[in-house]
């Protein structure tokens, strides 16, 4: 189970800025502990369904609504799950987007060898997620691929922005990782690396996908 860290703490600051309507029905997919979903009930969405493939994730972000008394609905599932709930007003995902070489698969960070596993089937799917005039806040790493992701939602039909940013510390995950990111990285020269002062960063980012109204 994934918990709460940056990424989470800077997605949820862009929820609270993105003029969510009061009586939106969200979802929090990859839910990890359920912390997105619990920031969107108590923004006071109408309905909000946490989504995750880990049975730990789910029984946590339940008992974290419990333990607030939010009605959030917890669930274990993938985006095929997701298909059958939707259409949603707004999504919110902090998805698995470690980079990761082979024999690593740690479901809670690891998605493949460029970190894309988890998030181009959700860039495919965000189109058929959300009602018209609805948006998707999506947080992940550059390592990740950032014009890759805003790629992929225009080639869907949707407008696509980063609407937050931070540059943070590697965690020891990343740290781990310096090597094989270095071999991989191809998009942002601005990466920060030196490993000799201990101080190699990532800057995070929220992509905003936005489904128009009309098609």
């Amino acid at each position: 189970m994934y918990r709460p860290q940056e990424d989470s703490r800077l997605l949820a600051h862009a929820y609270g800025c993105a003029g969510v309507p009061p009586d939106a029905k969200v979802l929090d997919f990859c839910t990890g502990t359920g912390i997105l979903a619990v920031t969107a009930a108590e923004a006071g969405a109408k309905s909000v369904t946490a989504l995750d493939i880990a049975p730990r994730a789910v029984l946590t972000a339940r008992l974290n609504a419990w333990s607030r008394r939010l009605p959030i609905r917890a669930l274990r599932g993938d985006l095929g799950v997701a298909r059958g709930l939707a259409p949603f007003d707004v999504i919110v995902s902090n998805p698995p987007y470690v980079p990761a070489p082979t024999g690593a698969r740690d479901p809670r960070w690891d998605a493949g060898p460029d970190g894309r596993a988890v998030v181009d089937p959700l860039c495919r799917e965000i189109p058929n997620l959300l009602r018209p005039g609805g948006f998707a806040l999506i947080v992940h790493s550059e390592f990740t691929g950032v014009d890759t992701t805003l790629d992929m939602l225009r080639e869907g039909g949707v407008k696509a922005t980063v609407v937050a940013r931070e540059r943070i510390p590697f965690g020891p995950v990343m740290r781990g990782r310096t090597g094989y990111l270095m071999e991989r990285r191809t998009e942002s020269p601005a990466v920060a690396f030196d490993s000799c002062a201990g101080n190699e960063t990532e800057e995070v980012v929220v992509i905003r996908a936005d489904r128009p109204e009309f098609r």
